[in-house]
């Protein structure tokens, strides 16, 4: 084994077992996996691991409403979990569950290393708790009026109106989201892992060149600089999970032993095939461990998994690979749209491979969304694939065949042209191994450009006309067919199915990534050539967004829009409030905030900065110079992001469907509304 030789141990983010696999989660499974094709196919030892999160109340509660157990439900959603990752060609060394003997071993052996350590303190907090259901409820249960801003129907750890964060208790009118029933407050004894005591270490890790990239890094520095709050481990009885040792009625709170998952999966994979645990995950460790996730999961990731692990003994991860979201035609995915597409759904109209590519091409290192325009993805899969590479094969293998009886010339009329080919390789690697995908396939496409130039150059229909040129045709579609493999070797770790029948049609074994050693394949009887991708049917496109649509009930959209009146206040107390015309002067993103804008208001003189939870239903461009109500007697708030000077007023039941009140003409701002 060479010196060089790298061992991986790549995992992606686990997926919940209470629902389908849907396009969005897609982006990170492939991303992934055309990471560890490409690693596994330069010789590296490159194992790949996941597995099914499936603990928590959500679990419990699903199971119980279908009725059947949760160990039921989880194998159900397992079963179909495993089947559209294996057609979308993803290939796990090992896709496990978290409600294993292995999960629960390690979870408990780092609970009991972690306590040892000094890092896991009891304390009595205060809780909501469902007097009907006879359960405490997690925030994302519980429903009710933000305490900011008085928005209807929040859930209990944030606000989607005005982007406020706040503990469950703060909420007004709370409502239990599982029974209906007003929740009371209790105390329970809960466990907590003393984050605050990593403070030190996570800052030198987080900087650390490779651990992360440098926006991610940049965000994770400025939660490290607002200070590190203990973290909560314990869910109280009735909880799917593992039970506390020593503390019966108090489970891991699922977040503490997910991410377990990926070390019980390695341990699973390691006891079938005879692999040394610790030689991934021990301290001393110099294999490489690298995690690839959704940009939303990072604070856990970047955070409470690095200091884990330390505190534990175990080695930390060597990179953690973020991503973005996915949009479907530039907006959030929608089931009223049909753009919320189950994995299923897809594989019931389309070829995954289609998909495969079409993520491949617009994916890069970054955590930038990526958009599926389906318009652009007929485009691009038809012109690239099957008009350029594709093409290259069908253009030759008919003389090859017709004339040759599909035997290769002993030459090719190019070799220098083959020699640029394989020149290429450790640019396209170098790419490959940065995640820089795009580009990747952008050089691949300026290959097959140059492939399907030499033909229309060497013009082999013309030659054909002539026998006496025959083996000037034999060797320009000899040298066709050799481009045309090199070019499906560097999309091999992308189209793993399209290089099998490749591989199959050329009649050549398993093909390793192509180096300047690599040999043309010449003197040489192919295979039939059969049609390798078919070109994308619109109609299909259109047959899977139909299926995919969640049309509502009649006056379903009206009703949603509507909220109940909020209880009645005096006079007085709506006097109080002082409302303002406000001139928009400048809108814009707020980094690291998915539906907050910062906008800078004009109140005739004196300026503003309100944080407003509008980013889903305007483009921040769109709102510059508009006029618009503000109340601009709020108390200042601080938030994570700076200080909200005031408060905009929008009607609509939240996201896209959001309108910002706007005065009529001949409106100033500072004007006040009476």
């Amino acid at each position: 084994m060479p010196a060089n030789h790298r061992k991986i141990l790549v995992t992606s983010a686990l997926p919940y077992a209470n629902g389908p696999i849907h396009l969005g989660h897609l982006v990170e499974y492939i991303q992934t996996d055309i990471w560890v094709r490409f690693q596994k196919m330069r010789g590296s030892t490159c194992w790949y691991v996941c597995a099914d999160d499936t603990h928590g109340t959500p679990i419990m509660l699903k199971a119980q409403e279908e009725g059947i157990t949760p160990e039921e439900l989880i194998e159900r959603v397992g079963r179909e979990h495993r089947a559209d990752f294996a057609a979308f060609d993803i290939g796990f060394d090992c896709y496990y569950s978290t409600h294993s003997p292995e999960n629960r071993e390690l979870a408990e052996e780092i609970y009991h290393r972690l306590k040892a350590g000094g890092y896991i303190e009891s304390r009595t907090i205060t809780q909501l708790y469902d007097p009907v259901k006879g359960m405490f409820l997690p925030d994302r249960f519980i429903r009710g009026e933000c305490p900011r801003c008085g928005a209807g129907d929040q859930y209990g750890d944030s606000c989607e109106a005005c982007g406020a964060t706040y503990a469950p208790t703060e909420l007004k009118n709370p409502v239990s989201a599982v029974s209906g029933a007003k929740p009371v407050e209790k105390e329970t004894e809960h466990f907590f892992f003393k984050l605050s005591a990593f403070a030190d270490f996570l800052k030198r890790w987080v900087h650390e060149p490779g651990h992360l990239q440098p926006e991610v890094a940049h965000k994770v520095n400025e939660w490290l600089e607002a200070g590190l709050r203990d973290w909560d481990i314990t869910r109280d009885a009735p909880y799917f999970g593992f039970e506390i040792p020593d503390a019966p009625g108090k489970y891991f709170y699922v977040w503490l032993d997910a991410p377990i998952g990926y070390m019980a999966s390695f341990l699973h994979l390691c006891r079938e095939k005879g692999l040394d645990f610790d030689e991934y995950w021990g301290p001393d460790s110099t294999t490489e461990l690298r995690h690839f996730i959704g940009k939303d999961i990072i604070y856990f990731h970047a955070l409470f998994w690095p200091a884990m692990l330390h505190g534990a003994g175990f080695r930390t991860p060597s990179a953690i690979h973020a991503h973005g979201f996915l949009t479907v035609n530039g907006e959030k995915m929608s089931k009223s749209r049909g753009t919320f597409i189950r994995a299923r759904t897809y594989l019931d109209h389309l070829d995954p491979q289609y998909l495969r590519y079409y993520f491949a091409a617009k994916l890069g290192p970054g955590v930038d969304d990526i958009d599926l325009n389906f318009d652009d993805f007929i485009q691009r899969v038809n012109a690239d694939l099957v008009g350029k590479v594709v093409n290259i094969a069908s253009r030759c293998a008919g003389f090859i065949r017709k004339r040759f009886d599909n035997r290769l010339a002993d030459s090719l009329v190019d070799p220098d042209l083959f020699i640029g080919f394989l020149d290429a390789g450790e640019r396209i690697a170098r790419l490959y191994e940065n995640r820089e995908f795009g580009k990747a396939m952008r050089e691949i496409m300026a290959l097959a450009d140059a492939a399907n130039q030499f033909i229309d150059e060497r013009k082999p229909w013309v030659i054909a006309k002539d026998p006496a040129r025959d083996s000037e045709l034999q060797a320009v579609c000899t040298q066709g067919l050799n481009l045309f493999r090199i070019l499906v070797t560097y999309l091999k770790p992308v189209l793993p199915r399209l290089a099998r029948e490749a591989e199959a049609f050329l009649d050549i074994g398993d093909q390793p990534w192509p180096d300047v050693a690599t040999r043309p394949i010449l003197g040489h009887r192919i295979n039939d050539f059969k049609p390798l991708l078919l070109r994308v049917d619109p109609a299909k496109v259109q047959a899977m967004v139909e299926a995919s649509r969640e049309n509502l009930a009649p006056g379903a959209a009206e009703s949603a829009a509507v909220e109940p009146i909020a209880p009645e206040i005096d006079y007085s107390d709506f006097a109080k409030i002082d409302l303002r015309i406000a001139r928009i002067v400048r809108a814009e993103n707020v980094e690291g905030a998915d539906k907050l804008l910062r906008l800078t208001l004009d109140l005739g003189g004196e300026t503003r900065t309100v944080f407003a939870g509008i980013k889903a239903a305007y483009d921040p461009e769109s709102l510059e110079g508009r006029l618009t109500v503000m109340v601009a007697n709020l108390k200042p708030r601080k938030m994570r992001f700076g200080v909200s000077e005031g408060m905009v007023l929008a009607a609509g039941p939240g996201g896209k469907a959001l309108y910002l009140l706007s005065p009529d003409e001949g409106a100033e701002p500072g004007m006040r509304v009476k």
